[in-house]
């Protein structure tokens, strides 16, 4: 019965393998599945006749996919298992008694003698050794070290916020995300406590859409944290216990029209001309999913009525079309000069008559418009006139900027106009400004400079992150104010922030072409000398948890288009990599203007996009939600796509692992120290799995004075603490939710160092939703 079972197996993997191999090879790939249906198919029929053969030619099978698998991927453990785990364990099953027997004989005195296991049973220890061995190393592993040197001893930070607070997104203008908090280190961070745990109360709703995330960084002045939660309320806690001072909600509604549902955080702004103790004499400005800006007093959470129309301003105001649930504001303005700076987010590939991506300062006081840049008609920033109207679907900027008050700049990535991936009839000022990083002035809103980051995009590539500044220190010891800007594409731009010149060589490199009929691609693209671009994949990068689903994505990787970074959009399917979730996105990275020194969380996965002329568009549904995946109309447009991550059978990525690392730069001389693997595969799979494999996030780290680097953002529901220096993990505990927001840290009245995490989940990525805010510190 064993023979005629692992027979009929045989020959169902066999011609799986075979007719899938003779298609890959067909598509010009790899012949070894070809090779091994044969091989199966062949031990199959010598199972059935009981020869002996088959244990031979099954070990000559075993023998050949070792040797395939060493040679396509090295000693890679995740690598290899997948190629080789199949055919070991179907190895091991062939020298049970059950199989040799059999295939053995009978001696002329009657005995019955088993097949000879040895000429299989060799190759298969062999594999199982090289399995053993791979387990040990980590070929992706960049081991090194970031110097420990103090460069600067008082950096400027872009503001005088106390040491132990955090005043805006990134803690100061200069969004650094870093904090000259010392009391954690990395001696003693791995005996971190939770302190407090408050839940807001705003939890993800059945009616609401899928990219219904928490990105929240608190901010905190003197005693109060302030912060915001996916559905608009802002909320305001005592820092010591995490106690609620009060609770607004905007009412913002719900909308089935918009693509996000978030808050990544509020604006606080302390007026110089007001008497202590008087109305509004703190603020906090909250921004809304139905495009408001609302004035709420810092002391109970009341409306300032006496900014902009009764405490709201309406920022749907100059837009010549204006679907409800398009327009957005999902990160907090900047309060600079008497002024808050807004942008918007509008829904990407919806339609062509969507809002202008204008960026807009108002009097902070008032509300009152001081000046508008509009990338549509960039020349004339004087305040709109009434009855006129903005550019349509202008690029715009929905992330968070940055300030340098001494000079006068405030520093906006810039996104794409809609749609993402057709460049058919661009203005030349889209052309100009799309995924770039602009230096607006702060006074007139006149532009200073502009660095673009890709020519023509068609891939989603939008500036994604605030810029961190810097002022780096040269090795003659000459000071100069530095941008860091990262890009989805990997690709860190280190520039002059008085010019936009690179201090880090920024070189063109030729791109693929041949785009869809009416569109072009740019001959040459711009890369940075700091990147963290991956190389291109090939047909050895697929992945799967067998031979047969990785089988299924090498024949989808030759399907598609692909020609490396770049590829433009086809009607046939192309490959996107980096994809749209970027290497890097709006949670930006970390640096330390003491030791010049960078933390980021770099992130690889592929996505495909795909091409559908309007007319095969089907209508749209009653109940149809907004999402970034799946089909994307773009309305008014001669093209629609579908888009999403590339993935295999069983909806795990096609490529294989690591997907997110950990990595540490030293910004003087733009060299990476170290990229090590982050995070495990628990909340991935049905079973909670340890597995240590890099695994994809999002959101943002944050650096201290104490050698501590915070960072959650992973697919597992984790927060961590790292060693800045060399990367490696110190601590890490256990979130109640996923942690797609960053961390920040602050002190109180106790001298205690808290270090907070918002636990709230992430709709494209999956994670578990929640409401949490939980406070750590030392026992």
């Amino acid at each position: 019965m064993a023979i005629i079972v692992t027979f009929i197996l045989f020959i169902i993997i066999g011609l799986a393998l075979g007719g899938g191999g003779l298609w890959l090879v067909t598509l010009g790939g790899s012949v070894f599945y070809l090779f091994a249906g044969l091989m199966f198919l062949v031990t199959a029929g010598l199972l059935l006749m009981r020869k002996a053969a088959a244990l031979w030619v099954y070990a000559v099978l075993v023998v050949a996919a070792l040797a395939w698998a060493v040679w396509e991927v090295g000693f890679d453990w995740w690598q290899l298992g997948p190629r080789g785990g199949v055919i070991i364990l179907l190895g091991l099953w062939l020298l049970t008694p059950w199989i040799r027997r059999p295939l053995g004989f009978r001696s002329p005195t009657g005995i019955a003698y088993g097949a000879n296991p040895w000429p299989l049973a060799v190759p298969v220890i062999l594999a199982i050794l090289v399995a053993v061995y791979s387990m040990t190393t980590d070929p992706h592993d960049l081991a090194g070290e970031l110097p420990k040197d103090q460069v600067a001893a008082s950096p400027a930070v872009g503001g005088s916020v106390p040491d132990g607070e955090w005043h805006q997104y990134g803690r100061t203008p200069f969004g650094q995300r870093y904090s000259p908090l010392d009391q954690i280190t990395a001696e003693n961070v791995s005996t971190l406590k939770e302190a407090w745990r408050y839940q807001t109360g705003d939890v993800k709703r059945p009616e609401d859409i899928s990219e219904t995330t928490y990105q929240v960084t608190p901010l905190k002045v003197k005693d109060t944290l302030y912060l915001c939660t996916p559905h608009n309320w802002a909320i305001a806690l005592d820092a010591k216990t995490g106690k609620e001072k009060w609770k607004y909600d905007s009412n913002s509604g719900m909308n089935p029209n918009r693509q996000h549902q978030t808050c990544r955080g509020v604006t606080y702004y302390a007026d110089p001309d007001a008497a202590a103790g008087q109305p509004c004499a703190e603020r906090v400005y909250l921004p809304t999913s139905d495009a408001r800006l609302i004035a709420l007093d810092a002391a109970d959470g009341k409306v300032c009525t006496s900014f902009a129309d009764q405490g709201v301003l309406h920022l749907e105001t100059g837009m010549r079309f204006n679907p409800a649930g398009y327009y957005y504001s999902t990160s907090p303005p900047v309060a600079v000069a008497g002024k808050i700076i807004v942008g918007g987010a509008v829904n990407d590939n919806y339609s062509t008559e969507e809002q202008s991506g204008v960026i807009r300062a108002f009097d902070i006081k008032t509300g009152a418009l001081v000046w508008n840049w509009d990338s549509g008609n960039p020349d004339v920033t004087t305040p709109l006139a009434e009855g006129q109207t903005y550019t349509t679907n202008s690029p715009n900027s929905w992330s968070v900027f940055s300030v340098d008050e001494s000079l006068g700049m405030v520093y906006i990535p810039l996104g794409n106009q809609v749609p993402d991936q057709i460049g058919i009839n661009r203005s030349d000022n889209v052309e100009k400004f799309s995924s770039s990083i602009v230096a607006l002035d702060i006074a007139t809103g006149q532009l200073r400079w502009v660095r673009q980051t890709v020519h023509h995009d068609l891939w989603d590539m939008d500036v994604p992150a605030q810029p961190a500044l810097i002022d780096l220190t040269k090795p003659d010891g000459t000071v100069v104010p530095a941008l860091v800007g990262p890009t989805k594409q990997g690709d860190l731009y280190v520039l002059d922030r008085r010019s936009g010149e690179p201090i880090i060589p920024i070189k063109e490199i030729p791109a693929p072409g041949g785009a869809v009929s009416g569109d072009h691609t740019a001959p040459t693209q711009p890369i940075s000398d700091l990147t963290f671009s991956p190389e291109p994949l090939k047909e050895k990068d697929m992945w799967g948890v067998s031979l047969f689903d990785q089988l299924l994505c090498r024949i989808d990787f030759h399907r598609y288009r692909y020609e490396g970074r770049y590829t433009p959009p086809s009607l046939e399917g192309t490959i996107v990599y980096p994809g749209n979730f970027g290497t890097f996105n709006w949670g930006s990275v970390a640096v330390d203007p003491e030791r010049q020194i960078m933390f980021g969380m770099p992130t690889y996965l592929a996505f495909t996009s795909r091409l559908v002329p309007a007319a095969d568009i089907p209508p749209r549904g009653q109940d149809e939600k907004g999402s970034e995946q799946g089909l994307n109309r773009n309305d008014g447009a001669p093209y629609g796509v579908f888009m999403g991550p590339f993935l295999g059978p069983l909806q795990i990525p096609c490529q294989a692992p690591p997907w997110g690392y950990v990595a540490g730069v030293d910004l003087r001389t733009g060299k990476i120290a170290y990229m090590h693997k982050n995070g495990t595969v628990r909340d991935m799979t049905p079973l909670p799995l340890p597995f240590k494999l890099g695994v994809p996030g999002i959101g943002g780290p944050m650096l201290t004075k104490g050698g501590v680097a915070f960072l959650g953002a992973a697919v597992d529901n984790y927060l961590r603490a790292y060693d800045v220096t060399n990367g490696h993990e110190l601590w890490r505990t256990r979130l109640p939710a996923g942690g797609q927001a960053t961390p920040m840290t602050y002190t109180t009245d106790d001298n205690k160092q808290y270090v907070v995490m918002v636990a709230g989940g992430h709709g494209s990525v999956g994670t578990k939703p929640g409401d949490y805010v939980i406070a750590y510190t030392l026992p």
